[in-house]
């Protein structure tokens, strides 16, 4: 039975907020989870419309909003204030903050510290942190500690791309692939309510599943047998130049129809044509010729 009415049957107004144990139910139901990127007040609405399940502010936001190269360069206070515009859109999902790289690295104190503004400033019901060796668990294990959930995040991890040899595929010899089982085990067994797998080859996130008991798993570029899918927002509406990944379906092209609008928009101002006496506002006659007289004296 499903933990929870079926999202196509229940009105946003019915839909009661979701919870970790809700998730977990969900997991054990074989009820697929929905998660979705937001970063903003418009693109969380979106999301609460679908009836999304979580809602992570990824810091791929860095790529898509803010214009950076990479998802590096993302302060924690960027990261705060894209999370608190997505708090204010929500009422139902979950919603995750992705902890940006450098906040967590250098201590559990740093760690816990961070995710505590990104609780108690941001409003993120958890966190989510890069990579699965030995010192980002014990960073994973020192937050769920301090009582925040923590999300893990394994495979191809954007922060450290570059030592992965770029936005590739991760996992494809067996030596990899064990590993990368080894780490979601790690991060199961340091308490991570959920793990994200990006981009690895469908018979290791198979592996991986079969060990996966607690935490909810949720793919990318994973394959199918994940417990969930996770999407980025501007990707899977084409708000971005470019196909994207080889995992990402297009579900819009709203660049183009963006581009499209707002070259319509310049036209019309050059020709003269915007604003039409549709969109003018009127005032009585009498009015006007007050407002001259007015002007005479």
């Amino acid at each position: 039975m499903s933990s929870r009415p079926n999202a196509s049957r229940t009105s946003d107004s019915e839909r009661a907020p979701l919870t970790l144990p809700a998730l977990r139910a969900m997991k054990a139901a074989g009820e697929p989870v929905v998660m979705v990127t937001a970063y903003d007040h418009p693109s969380a609405l979106a999301a609460e419309h679908a009836q999304a399940d979580v809602v992570l502010v990824g810091d791929s936001g860095a790529m898509t909003v803010l214009g950076y190269d990479s998802t590096v360069p993302a302060t924690t206070d960027e990261m705060l204030m894209l999370t608190r515009a997505t708090r204010r859109g929500l009422r139902t999902p979950v919603l995750v903050a992705d902890l940006p790289f450098g906040s967590y690295e250098v201590s559990d104190e740093q760690a816990v510290a961070t995710a505590m503004r990104f609780v108690k400033e941001g409003g993120a019901h958890a966190v989510k942190l890069e990579r699965g060796e030995p010192t980002s668990v014990a960073r994973a294990a020192a937050i769920v500690a301090a009582g925040i959930p923590v999300m893990g995040h394994i495979g191809l991890t954007p922060q450290t791309a570059t030592a992965l040899g770029g936005y590739r595929a991760q996992g494809r010899t067996g030596a990899d692939a064990a590993k990368i089982v080894d780490q979601a085990v790690a991060l199961q067994d340091a308490g991570c309510f959920a793990i994200v797998l990006e981009c690895i080859p469908s018979p290791v996130t198979e592996a991986v599943m079969e060990r996966m008991d607690r935490a909810v798993v949720i793919g990318i570029g994973a394959g199918p047998a994940t417990d969930g899918q996770v999407l980025v927002f501007h990707d899977l509406l084409g708000i971005r130049e470019g196909k994207g990944a080889k995992f990402v379906k297009r579900y819009a092209d709203l660049q183009d129809a963006m581009d499209a609008g707002v070259a319509a928009y310049a036209a019309d101002v050059r020709s003269r044509t915007y604003p039409a006496p549709e969109h003018e506002y009127g005032m009585p006659e009498d009015q006007v010729a007050a407002l001259r007289e007015a002007l005479a004296d």
